[in-house]
């Protein structure tokens, strides 16, 4: 064909070398919870007939925040019970916020 230039193969879609990395749908909403797995247990769970696009990333949101939130409260409650004890005096020490984080990994039953 004489009007075609530099399209090889089925459809214009071109050479095929230049393929894009793919990128997670958690990285697009920059999040650090599985929004695609989140998705998949909202189909597979039968929780309504159809699940927006929309609807995992909201829920990934919400339980990113309220993870968070948990632990900053766990954090506060191991520093104001070693108010003081600080060398450096600064409030918390490394292995303060590391035992109240490994604190709440092993007090949680989570899915993700």
């Amino acid at each position: 064909m004489a009007g075609k230039t530099g399209s090889a193969g089925a459809g214009g879609r071109g050479k095929g070398g230049d393929k894009k990395k793919a990128v997670s749908k958690s990285t697009k909403a920059g999040l650090q919870f599985p929004v695609g797995r989140i998705a998949r247990y909202l189909k597979k769970g039968k929780y309504a007939e159809r699940i927006g696009a929309g609807a995992p990333v909201y829920l990934a949101a919400v339980l990113e925040y309220l993870t968070a939130e948990v632990r900053l409260s766990l954090t506060a409650g191991v520093g104001q019970r070693h108010r003081g004890t600080c060398a450096s005096g600064s409030p918390f020490e490394p292995v303060q916020l590391s035992q109240a984080t490994s604190a709440s990994r092993h007090n949680s039953n989570s899915v993700v």
